[in-house]
């Protein structure tokens, strides 16, 4: 390959960021063995077999993530405002579906059951409205109204839905994420505080009305109950210590609730010790950090904006999933990008990463120009 070139493979190769690519490889590989090692643990126990099913349907839900982040990445700029609009539209709905006919976990209905493979719609709710708030904050054609409020009418009714469910993981990320859109967009810090307040606020009702956040809060503020998943947790990376009991020599992971999801870095802290842990902890600061300067680098205030929403609200996410692991925070049911086990979480954080991909790319001037920015919002006025 050259880049005098013009094939379509050669062009994306030559102006999408492979550093960034190179991360999201490390991390779905990484994701791939701890699947493998902690399958067992989910189909058997310490004194049954186990078999590998779950690895075989991860190394499914891997093959078609990776299809769709190249397949996005080698989109145009307005090819991704229209996937956004669509993609948010049928998460809205599907999110809604799932207060009706979604299944009913432990008092919570967030997913969709389709035979083999459950969806959870409102895992594609944060990387289409990231790109949506950044079609509408980019514009440079004034509204109406404030464009902060734009986006936040945009968002409440996907607020509304994840908390009937109730989600409020889910929700506290897509305030985390409308939050970063309008402090990169640069509005006033007295509105960033103001914000701040009502977060805090929101915060403490959800507190008060919803017994499990209640209970996961209380556990974390005590001294002598830490919590059943956060004690084995922890005992997990004590036995695992620097360098881990061996891929399969596990056994804390037997007893972990979720293993192969919510607490898969437990499972990596046991078997692989704290290198592979401080491994993907350096990975995904390095993703984060990269993906950040390229969308700093980008002409577009679109690209901009879409490219440091999208890497915020994965990195928000992974320091969830870690700080939970290591009671850094309190328990809270959230995937690790790329590493978990479950294929809405493999298909939107995919999802995610080939949008900041394709907005992080190196335009010619031309391109950017035929590419306006200002395509979906324009076109929606």
């Amino acid at each position: 390959m050259n880049r005098a070139d013009n094939s379509g493979f050669t062009n994306w190769w030559f102006t999408v960021d492979r550093l960034a690519l190179l991360c999201m490889i490390v991390l779905a590989g990484i994701g791939l063995m701890l699947a493998f090692a902690a399958s067992p643990a989910i189909t058997g126990g310490p004194l049954t077999a186990g078999d590998f099913r779950y690895t075989a349907r991860q190394v499914v839900f891997a093959g078609v993530a990776i299809a769709i982040l190249c397949s996005v990445s080698l989109l145009t700029l307005r090819q991704i405002r229209i996937l956004a609009a669509v993609t948010f539209a049928c998460a809205l709905i599907g999110s809604f579906l799932v207060l009706f006919v979604g299944a009913d976990v432990l008092g919570a209905r967030r997913e969709l059951d389709l035979g083999p493979f459950a969806l959870q719609p409102s895992e594609f709710l944060k990387p289409s409205f990231a790109i949506l708030a950044a079609a509408v904050l980019a514009d440079r054609q004034p509204l109406a109204i404030p464009k902060p409020v734009v986006t936040f009418l945009l968002l409440a009714p996907a607020l509304a839905i994840l908390i009937k469910q109730p989600d409020v993981g889910q929700t506290g990320l897509l305030i985390c994420l409308w939050g970063a859109m309008l402090f990169f967009y640069g509005v006033n810090f007295l509105w960033i505080g103001t914000g701040l307040g009502i977060v805090a606020a929101l915060g403490v009702v959800a507190y008060e009305i919803f017994p499990h956040v209640h209970h996961r809060v209380q556990q974390f503020l005590s001294e002598s109950d830490t919590g059943y998943q956060a004690g084995l947790a922890l005992k997990a990376f004590a036995h695992g210590g620097l360098t881990g009991v061996g891929p399969g020599a596990g056994t804390i992971k037997y007893r972990i609730p979720d293993a192969h999801s919510d607490f898969i870095f437990a499972v990596a802290g046991e078997e692989f010790g704290f290198v592979l842990c401080a491994l993907i902890a350096f990975v995904f600061c390095a993703l984060t950090v990269r993906l950040l300067l390229r969308a700093a680098g980008c002409r577009e205030p679109f690209s901009q904006l879409a490219g440091a929403g999208l890497a915020v609200v994965t990195a928000v996410q992974a320091f969830i999933n870690m700080g939970v692991a290591v009671s850094l925070l309190p328990a809270k049911g959230m995937t690790l990008p790329f590493i978990s086990y479950g294929g809405s979480s493999l298909f939107a954080v995919a999802l995610t990463m080939g949008f900041a991909l394709a907005v992080t790319r190196q335009r010619p001037k031309l391109m950017a120009t035929r590419d306006d920015p200002n395509f979906f919002v324009g076109s929606v006025a």
